[in-house]
């Protein structure tokens, strides 16, 4: 097993910034991980697990180790009368993998079709889009744990998802390696299309007869007409969270900017538009030097060359406080921040 030392890690983060790892190696199997932290001093240095780099924002370098996951394979591990049980090792992309269950004609995950990253990182995230989230069609996970070296399985109640939220991002950080994500999809499919703009691409197309895969192409084509590719502009996609607010501020903001958009919500609280908020504080398309706002798509900060991963952090803090200023409103990074 090969570990380099002060690695860039340029190419292995969306947002393409030039930072170096003091130690960085690659595995592709259970086997690889334990004889990487079967050295003392790389079990005791700080971790960074990496799977396709698409939610996270260095602003320096890492003094550890990172890890990068290139662990493969999908497979249909069960069905019953409703479902489809599918396994797909963490080092598989996010959107291959969506790709392959519409194919099988494995339903629900089409409304995240497109969404960067590798499986890994969706429950840890509780990825979303469209009014789906992976707690929705998730069954369980295998990590390794780094403490003892075992393999443990965790189902839904344990992952503790919340929105964006889960445990991995709190109790459980730099304490696991997921390796493996079981999906649990839909024989006979069960539309989503009320949310965004799917139904209006869809008359767009030309599509009478909803399938799994027409609404996939719909989600993809709006993607793609509001955010940029990480291939060609550097980003992570949705940087910050929609907000929540209680029903009574939802209605006060409601009198101000009727245009204002709010989702209910099951507690009786209301969510707000993020990339809405930011437009209507000014930011939409302002750059500053390479660090900026991007011009479809107020929610997606962006690096058109050489920014620094600090200055994208202060362009994120001045949004924070500019939205707060004006409607009374606290946003957060969805972004992790290293």
């Amino acid at each position: 097993m090969q570990i380099l030392e002060y690695h860039s890690l340029k190419k292995f983060n969306t947002f393409g910034i030039d930072i170096s790892a003091k130690y960085f190696a690659e595995f592709s199997s259970i086997a690889d991980i334990q004889e990487i932290l079967s050295n003392p001093n790389h079990l005791k240095s700080k971790k960074l697990i990496l799977g396709g780099g698409s939610n996270l924002l260095f602003t320096k370098n890492f003094d550890g180790l990172v890890l990068k996951n290139n662990l493969k394979g999908i497979e249909l591990v069960k069905e019953d009368t409703d479902f489809y049980y599918v396994k797909s090792a963490a080092g598989e992309v996010w959107h291959e993998f969506v790709l392959h269950c519409i194919k099988k004609n494995y339903a629900g995950l089409e409304n995240l079709s497109l969404i960067p990253g590798n499986v890994g990182a969706s429950p840890m995230q509780n990825i979303g889009a469209y009014g789906v989230e992976i707690k929705d069609l998730f069954y369980e996970l295998e990590a390794f744990s780094i403490a003892d070296k075992t393999i443990r399985k965790f189902n839904k109640s344990e992952c503790k998802f919340g929105y964006r939220e889960s445990i991995f991002k709190h109790e459980l950080k730099n304490k696991f390696i997921i390796t493996s994500v079981t999906f649990k999809l839909l024989k006979k499919p069960l539309f989503n299309t009320s949310y965004g703009a799917i139904e209006t691409e869809l008359g767009a197309m030309g599509i009478k007869e909803k399938t799994i895969k027409t609404i996939s192409q719909a989600v993809c084509n709006i993607r793609n007409s509001k955010l940029p590719n990480p291939a060609e502009i550097g980003n992570a996609g949705s940087f910050f969270k929609n907000p929540e607010v209680v029903k009574g501020k939802y209605e006060f903001l409601k009198i101000k900017y009727p245009e204002m958009v709010g989702y209910n919500l099951e507690n009786g609280n209301v969510k707000l538009a993020a990339g809405w908020l930011i437009e209507k504080a000014g930011w939409k398309g302002k750059n500053f030097g390479d660090a900026g706002v991007h011009k479809f798509q107020a929610l997606v900060l962006v690096n058109y060359g050489n920014a620094k991963g600090n200055e994208i952090f202060d362009l994120s803090q001045k949004i924070l406080d500019s939205v707060k200023e004006k409607f009374g409103v606290e946003l957060e990074r969805e972004v992790n921040i290293i």
